[in-house]
């Protein structure tokens, strides 16, 4: 008869799990009651538009089948509406608004009449919309205007030249020109028009555009001071807490002898020995990202060549910044299912037979939908559009640029890589409580597919509002909350792996992090939607509870030095090398663009003053570099090292490769953010403040000379990173496929751990 092991019970406090269940339950019925604002909220799109004649100007089809030319096309990655979007040209609502209401006024009488700017208000302010007809009427004058920018959109889109950064006649068709316009016109009427029973317009007033009488509104203010209270009196309040019980208990290791096992005394298991190729993958995958990620930028720099090639009709910015991004994913994906599928049989004691098979499988299924979603984009953005352009073509959205079906198998794979996971761990998850690491590490991975597929949810032909309500899941909740937790419970079990922290310990810190990051993160989504159309509490919730997101970053930086510490003192006792010092030194950088990337620069444009002027400039491209490379780059940098480091044979293993480029790709990025980004960044700010929005997003602007040296003062630090540190860190990658480790792979690996912790050393 087979012995029943009893199973473990819960190895924390019980009311750690309740304070976890109830936090993540109290955020999402707030995400919950917020979607449903969202869609009732959001601007209607009207079945038909007319002329004070009731001659029909453009109908709601025109608008929904030029929001779909917009996304399919690239435009959304070169562009922006509603502030989201690419950085090169302009935000379109901001762009149509100013030129109506220029056109309008002039209609009117011009600059210089005060009764024309009083009536060009009135005309734009006025809510006109019929929902019982469906009908909304513009003034003769606004339909005038919008002949004249179809007009102005016409000459843009079909220019020959590579003039704008785009391809060559990129869209010519006067039909789809007037439908693209017809979604740029509702965009700015949901702008400036006043939302029903309010003051301020469906977008909470945003462009500013004094043209319009849009001002910042008395909520955006108004939250702003208040978020500064929840930041200021939260951090007040949880440095009080734990100075005064210190209940996370960093001690109990410090005397205990450890002897790290070295990498070539570590029996692998097949699935272990397969996570190799992943790795190589990952580093092509990020130097291709850095390569296109240099274009992109250099288009900034000089729009006409590159270092005299003219880049455009191949590799036009729209296409370079959707692969840059898409990129961005999919490499560091790679590495956490890799880490996953390595940590697995250290956390279950043992691996089931076939395992290694499933990881190829899962390999080559990583494969297809990269190769197979970068050449659909391709397609799209070069105008090779036919009846399956949204399943395998540009799907458009940012973020979510890949076509359906790539996303659907995308999200396909990412479940059975959670299938792959379960299978190796099912037999401890039998002896252990629901609330201790192995399920925490099996539910925060089922979490990754679960909030990406949410992503389906955002359509090309749905309201623009509510589509970009459930992509934000994806950007923030998925990227910013889930991925964020996964890392937590990876990174934990490394350490608890390598005996520097007791599980005991590790887990205390796992719950932590899930009330301290849910607290702000999960209602915090919304503070990417002050000004998509939702209603102003997404506004004053997502405002207050995303300044709430610094706090955590502020005392986990803190205690991460303490953790570091013990770190220290445990390898100066141990009687053998400690084999991880440069995967350790990532985790430390984790930490610091944690707090610099996604706390200071985080929590200095999502204030929804400095946002109403700031969204869509390069203060926060600056915020997404520091904190999408300096966090989950940085992070699956330190895991594939970690897991290299067993991988490689002793004799082949490069420190001074690892040195490299840890070095490189910390200095290249600071060099990144502090030379170029940041202060490209406070210009744009200021010229916002000062000038206008729109004249901040123009091309003129841009590509000034002040700019243009800021630009090319980018330079050497993008060479540091790509040559510094990609490079040497795709050497080490290759040298896991080129020179597999010898040792003869077991089904049940040796040792539990990858440390034996010996008992306390006498006092002396």
């Amino acid at each position: 008869m087979a012995e029943v092991i009893p199973r473990r019970g819960l190895i924390v406090a019980r009311g750690w799990v309740q304070a976890a269940l109830l936090v993540i339950l109290f955020g999402f019925s707030i995400l919950g009651w917020l979607a449903y604002a969202a869609y009732a909220g959001a601007p209607p799109i009207p079945a038909r538009v007319v002329d004070p004649s009731g001659a029909v100007v453009f109908t709601g089809d025109d608008v929904v089948r030029g929001q779909e030319s917009f996304l399919r096309n690239g435009l959304m990655e070169y562009g922006s509406i509603f502030g989201h979007g690419g950085y090169l040209g302009p935000d379109y609502t901001a762009d149509y608004l100013r030129r109506a209401a220029l056109a309008v006024r002039d209609e009117y009488g011009g600059q210089t009449s005060d009764q024309a700017s009083a009536r060009t208000l009135e005309d734009f302010r006025a809510n006109r919309y019929d929902p019982a007809t469906g009908t909304l009427q513009l003034s003769a004058a606004q339909a005038k205007a919008f002949l004249t920018n179809r007009a102005y959109y016409q000459t843009v889109f079909s220019d020959p030249t590579t003039h704008y950064g785009l391809r060559p006649a990129a869209i010519s068709d006067p039909a789809e020109i007037h439908q693209l316009t017809a979604f740029f016109a509702w965009s700015a009427w949901a702008a400036a028009a006043t939302r029903p029973g309010q003051s301020y317009s469906y977008t909470n007033n945003w462009p500013p555009e004094p043209l319009v009488g849009n001002h910042p509104t008395a909520d955006n203010i108004v939250w702003s001071l208040l978020s500064l209270i929840a930041l200021l009196g939260g951090i007040g309040l949880l440095f009080a807490a734990f100075g005064r019980w210190n209940f996370l208990g960093w001690h109990g290791r410090e005397q205990q002898r450890l002897t790290f096992f070295a990498p070539g005394e570590v029996a692998l298991t097949p699935a272990q020995r397969a996570t190799a190729p992943f790795f190589f993958v990952m580093a092509v995958l990020f130097l291709i990202q850095t390569l296109v990620g240099g274009a992109t930028q250099h288009y900034r720099a000089d729009l006409s060549t590159f270092f005299g090639i003219d880049l455009a009709p191949l590799l036009p910015f729209n296409l370079a910044r959707t692969w840059h991004v898409q990129l961005a994913i999919f490499w560091v994906a790679t590495s956490y299912l890799a880490a996953g599928i390595f940590l697995a049989p250290m956390i279950a004691g043992r691996e089931p037979r076939g395992q290694n098979w499933l990881a190829y499988a899962l390999l080559a299924a990583l494969a297809v939908v990269v190769g197979g979603s970068m050449i659909g984009e391709f397609a799209g953005i070069h105008g090779w559009h036919g009846p399956l352009e949204l399943w395998v073509g540009n799907q458009g959205f940012e973020y979510l640029d890949l076509g359906r079906f790539w996303q659907i198998l995308l999200s396909i794979g990412l479940f059975f890589w959670v299938a792959i996971l379960f299978r190796g761990i099912r037999g401890r998850l039998r002896q252990e409580h629901p609330g201790n690491m192995p399920w925490l590490f099996f539910f925060a991975a089922l979490a990754i597919p679960a909030f990406y597929a949410v992503g389906l949810l955002a359509h090309p032909d749905a309201n623009f509002t509510t589509s970009d309500y459930w992509r934000f899941w994806v950007v923030h909740l998925w990227v910013e909350d889930f991925l964020e937790l996964f890392t937590t419970i990876m990174v934990a079990y490394v350490f608890v792996l390598l005996g520097v922290v007791a599980e005991t310990v590790a887990l205390t810190v796992i719950y932590l992090d899930i009330l301290l990051y849910s607290v702000g993160g999960v209602v915090g989504t919304m503070h990417h939607l002050y000004f998509s159309g939702t209603p102003a509490a997404h506004m004053a919730l997502g405002a207050f509870f995303s300044a709430a997101e610094v706090i955590p970053l502020t005392f986990l930086t803190i205690e991460a030095w303490s953790f570091l510490q013990l770190g220290a003192v445990q390898e100066a006792k141990s009687r053998t090398p400690f084999p991880h010092r440069w995967a350790v030194m990532f985790l430390a950088s984790v930490g610091f663009w944690n707090f610099v990337g996604a706390g200071i620069f985080g929590f200095l444009i999502n204030l929804p003053i400095v946002s109403y002027y700031e969204i869509g400039t390069a203060l926060t491209a600056n915020h997404g570099h520091a904190a999408m490379m300096g966090v989950y780059g940085m992070l699956a940098a330190a895991l594939a090292l970690f897991c290299l480091r067993y991988l490689i044979p002793a004799e082949r293993w490069s420190d001074a490769a690892a040195r490299l480029s840890f070095w490189s790709l910390n200095l290249g990025l600071a060099w990144m953010c502090f030379a170029t980004l940041f202060p490209l960044g406070i210009l744009q700010l200021y010229e916002s403040v000062s000038e206008g929005y729109f004249e901040a997003r123009s091309l003129k602007f841009l590509t000034s000379s002040t700019n243009a040296l800021i630009e090319w003062l980018r330079l050497p630090g993008d060479i540091l990173f790509i040559v510094g540190g990609v490079l040497p860190l795709l050497y080490l990658c290759w040298l896991g496929i080129r020179y597999p480790v010898r040792r003869v792979t077991l089904e049940e690996p040796e040792h539990p751990l990858f440390t034996e912790i010996g008992e306390p050393a006498e006092a002396g």
